[in-house]
């Protein structure tokens, strides 16, 4: 196997003639006679035992031919684009010009990296702006700790109050008749959660356990059940129980008994910490951006049309491999959100488009730079991901190879390098004009929801897009998951 001939016939589009041996050919042809053989039946001889020669005879010469070529292109397309040393940028486009018992001829046509040029990328001028911490923030986070560590006590001397938990059978009718989906027993509720549709857990407030009582609701318009939207609807409720949330009292036991502080104050002294470090790497993260922009401003290259489809698919295949760490699929996503493939290829494409740009920015500015990477760097950076991912660092080895990790290394000290150099102004911290409304964390609704009065919402029509911090970017294969074997087809986004 060997190349023959690299060329380029059109912008940034490669040419590679490849040519397959006699010999190599005929190994791989046996090879797959001897495979598929089992399975042929040819009159005169038991199933599996006609010879090669008479099985061509009867299908054809080239009956084996095509498996053995596929058998082949692989090794055949490496070795080729190794000797041709052009650096590809999307899957090759094959072509057979010729095959026979002389071997196999053929053409690949692959995308290359564009010729990039970039000026004026040291110096840039960006703003930081590290926002002041408040009150109300510190307070925000200790409250979400208390609700956590909050206990739920009976209810047994007063009527239904907002916020209480109600414990009810529910039963309901449209038009005087039961509808699938309307009835449950001993169904916890939280009071002014609105969890059920408008209206219902309104009229629990203050009735007394044991009540037996209608509410009168109509579903929305727009109710995931089409044949109850719009629809004026009666439950039969029964009050069963009632609980309340108890929260911890505000003191130094509680602080001893959430962290590792011994008074109230440290405690709180550790949050305020805490969240000045968030602000602080966020303003970093933003300064980054807006070098990263700059960069992409200045970037002179015709990228081709590959490296951008090619990118995007990186983009949906790593949030597939999410949603299956959390026991999802693109599949039950797009029922759940009503969005299909390409319209998540659409939401990731402006991402995948500056995921490439910036990309060629600073590999340019790395070869500009001269930049290296020594072998203690590259064993550190090996080090360095064998801890996150709790694996052995041969392991991580046998899944990144040294060359694609140290262009990212390179990456890196690009992004460095172009940070050091920027001028970079700080704006004096602003205080928010007034602190906003703690909201609570919620858990995303449950997409699968049945027709009942919890008028639960459907999963919101999004898709968190991977950013991808410059420093972080790379070409190296990014294993999977912890205590899992690397996966050589991930590509490592960003810490």
């Amino acid at each position: 196997m060997s190349l023959k001939e690299a060329k380029i016939v059109d912008k940034n589009l490669y040419e590679l003639k490849i040519e397959i041996d006699p010999s190599a050919f005929a190994e791989a042809v046996d090879k797959i006679y001897k495979k598929r053989a089992k399975n042929i039946t040819v009159p005169g001889f038991r199933r599996g035992k006609a010879p090669r020669s008479i099985v061509e005879k009867m299908y054809g010469k080239g009956v084996f031919y095509e498996d053995a070529i596929n058998d082949l292109l692989p090794e055949a397309y490496a070795d080729a684009l190794k000797e041709s040393g052009i650096a590809a940028v999307s899957q090759p486009d094959f072509s057979i010009d010729s095959v026979d018992e002389n071997g196999v001829a053929l053409t690949a046509k692959v995308y290359v990296k564009p010729e990039v040029a970039i000026d004026g990328y040291k110096g840039i001028e960006v703003t930081k702006n590290v926002e002041a911490v408040q009150d109300s923030e510190v307070a925000e986070e200790i409250e979400r700790v208390r609700d956590r560590n909050a206990r739920m006590i009976d209810v047994t001397d007063r009527a239904a109050e907002n916020g209480d938990t109600a414990n009810i059978d529910f039963e309901g009718f449209v038009e005087d008749k039961a509808f699938e989906g309307g009835k449950a027993e001993g169904h916890e509720l939280i009071l002014g959660s609105g969890q059920f549709i408008p209206g219902f857990e309104d009229q629990i407030i203050g009735k007394n356990i044991g009540d037996a009582f209608d509410v009168n609701v109509t579903f929305p318009a727009e109710y995931h059940a089409e044949d109850l939207a719009g629809k004026a609807a009666v439950f039969k409720v029964k009050l069963n129980a009632l609980k309340r949330k108890e929260l911890p009292a505000l003191d130094d036991e509680f602080a001893k008994d959430v962290s590792d502080f011994d008074t109230l104050a440290a405690y709180e002294a550790d949050i305020r910490a805490n969240i000045t470090s968030r602000k602080e790497k966020a303003a970093d993260a933003a300064v980054e951006e807006q070098l990263i922009d700059a960069l992409i401003e200045k970037l002179e290259a015709d990228i081709p049309e590959a490296m951008f489809v090619t990118e995007t698919e990186n983009f949906v295949r790593d949030y597939d491999t999410r949603l299956r760490m959390q026991g999802l699929d693109l599949a039950k996503y797009f029922q759940y959100t009503g969005m299909d493939l390409d319209a998540l290829r659409a939401q990731m494409r402006p991402q995948a488009e500056k995921q490439v740009k910036t990309r060629l920015a600073l590999e340019k500015i790395a070869q500009l730079e001269n930049i290296s990477v020594t072998e203690e760097e590259l064993e550190a950076e090996y080090t360095r991901l064998a801890e996150a991912y709790n694996m052995e660092s041969d392991k991580i080895k046998e899944s990144i190879e040294a060359d694609a990790l140290s262009e990212d290394i390179k990456v890196k000290k690009a992004v460095d390098l172009v940070k050091e150099a920027a001028v970079i102004k700080a704006e004096a911290p602003k205080k928010k004009k007034a602190p906003a409304k703690a909201k609570a964390e919620t858990d995303e609704t449950d997409a699968a929801e049945e027709a009942k009065p919890a008028a639960k919402k459907a999963p919101a029509k999004k898709t968190t897009t991977t950013t991808k911090k410059a420093a972080g970017t790379t070409t190296a294969k990014k294993p999977a998951a912890k205590k899992a074997a690397p996966k050589k087809e991930e590509a490592d986004k960003a810490e």
